[in-house]
């Protein structure tokens, strides 16, 4: 039993999984569905059109009324319009086109009766020569024809069919025509979809079969022209990501090298401690010991705010007067800066209210304030400037210190990059931090002049979401 049940279960799993080949053949059949519909409109239309515009039973009772002109017996009348009746209603049963029975009633020109069908009865009201009108007989509408010339006066009482009746029986003469050109369809289509689809199940088994490691182009030479984007992404996919872990690998093992640096340091310093004899030789080891612990705990952050930047979950942007903000960013700055004697200085409006994302506008704005003040001479000067244009948050930072050389400056936001031809004190990660924080900000940085045509200056444009 529950074998039976897991079956029916896996069964009806594989009949509810969307496919694409069930999908087109459950289009085409809509299409026939939707073909059969238009045709049926289009027969009941002209069917519509018939009956208003060259009404039949008008032009049939013409012609019987005209067949009986030359006949002048009542009694070979009655015999001739007898042998129509019982003609037309063999007809009218055989082809089952038509309901009920048509009703036939000749009379002479002095109104004497010469012929009525069996089951004939009075009309309520004689309808006017020439004419169709339409009446009930036997509780079932009929049409009228009524006729007249030299000798004969003819009444023809036809059964209506409804518009329900005509077309349900079109409905179904229609359907096995569409029943037999489906297969003639369908299979096709199923061959066609199925063949189609044949590339993308090998292009997956290919993928499926390779190592999870293995970021490799696809190699499927794709002939197909649908195929060739598909596989196209597919390698540039797999090229990214590629880069993404040798960047990943290359980190690390910088990072490694880092942290190694003042650990080395801090063992050294610790053994200083531990085994000297002389107190002055034990507080430069502490004082070594507490700058290379202040620079291992320094570049841990950096490398944990590198990989929140990094991190795919975004914290949501939030409604910030980023004046005011940057204000008191710079006011923890002030205490370095004053031992030093460096000028701090800030252009910006009492207030800039926007909608953004903290957490990366934190480490834009403290790193770069931070390597500024660094670098820059005891005595110098940092400006920082922020301003708003249309949609666009500007921030920028310049100092007057060493500068950098235009040949690095593309290199400067790279991991662990210090420069060349000057003594950098820092980890090398404060401006990748802020090159990562800025693309996730949909930003640009950009490296610029300096102040009074010296040092360095870091310009950064930050577009804010419509609304901020």
């Amino acid at each position: 039993m529950s074998t039976s049940k897991s079956s029916l279960r896996a069964a009806w799993d594989w009949l509810a999984e969307p496919t694409l080949v069930r999908r087109s053949v459950v289009s085409v059949l809509l299409a026939f569905v939707m073909v059969w519909a238009v045709l049926l409109g289009y027969i009941f239309a002209t069917y519509k059109q018939t009956i208003t515009n060259e009404p039949g039973l008008q032009k049939y009772g013409d012609a019987v009324l005209a067949s009986l002109q030359e006949v002048t017996d009542p009694a070979l009348a009655a015999a001739a319009l007898a042998s129509t009746d019982i003609w037309t209603n063999i007809r009218r049963r055989q082809l089952a086109t038509l309901p009920g029975t048509s009703l036939y009633e000749l009379r002479d020109a002095q109104g004497q009766r010469a012929y009525a069908s069996p089951g004939w009865q009075p009309l309520p009201a004689r309808a006017p020569d020439g004419s169709i009108t339409e009446t009930l007989v036997n509780g079932q509408v009929h049409r009228i024809y009524a006729g007249r010339n030299a000798r004969w006066a003819l009444t023809i009482a036809d059964p209506k069919r409804s518009d329900a009746a005509f077309l349900s029986r079109n409905a179904q003469s229609l359907l096995p025509y569409l029943l037999l050109a489906a297969p003639f369809v369908l299979l096709p289509v199923w061959l066609s979809v199925r063949n189609g689809l044949r590339p993308l199940q090998q292009l997956a088994y290919r993928i499926a079969q390779r190592n999870t490691d293995d970021l490799q182009p696809v190699g499927f030479n794709a002939r197909h022209r649908e195929l060739k984007p598909l596989e196209q992404s597919l390698d540039h996919l797999f090229a990214q990501l590629r880069q993404k872990v040798e960047r990943e690998r290359a980190f690390v093992q910088d990072a490694a090298h880092e942290i190694r640096t003042p650990l080395a340091v801090i063992t050294a310093q610790a053994h200083v401690m531990a085994r000297s004899q002389i107190a002055q030789e034990r507080t430069q080891a502490q004082a070594h010991l507490e700058q290379a612990i202040a620079r291992t705990s320094h570049l841990a952050q950096q490398l944990l705010d590198l990989a929140a930047l990094d991190d795919a979950q975004r914290p949501a942007p939030r409604n910030l007067d980023v004046a005011q903000w940057l204000r008191a960013a710079l006011a923890q700055a002030a205490p370095q800066a004053m031992v030093r004697q460096i000028e701090l200085s800030l252009d910006a409006p009492d207030t800039l209210d926007a909608r953004l994302d903290l957490p990366a506008l934190e480490s834009i704005a403290h790193n770069l304030i931070d390597n500024a003040v660094r670098y820059t001479p005891n005595g110098g000067n940092v400006a920082v400037a922020l301003r708003r244009e249309d949609s666009v948050l500007h921030l920028s930072v310049q100092d007057d210190g060493p500068g950098i050389p235009a040949t690095e400056h593309q290199r400067v936001f790279e991991r662990f990059y210090r420069g060349l031809g000057h003594v950098a004190t820092g980890s090398g990660l404060g401006l990748a931090i802020v090159r990562q924080a800025v693309l996730r900000m949909g930003g640009q940085v950009q490296v610029g002049a300096g102040l009074n045509g010296r040092g360095v200056g870091f310009f950064v444009r930050i577009p804010l979401p419509h609304g901020s």
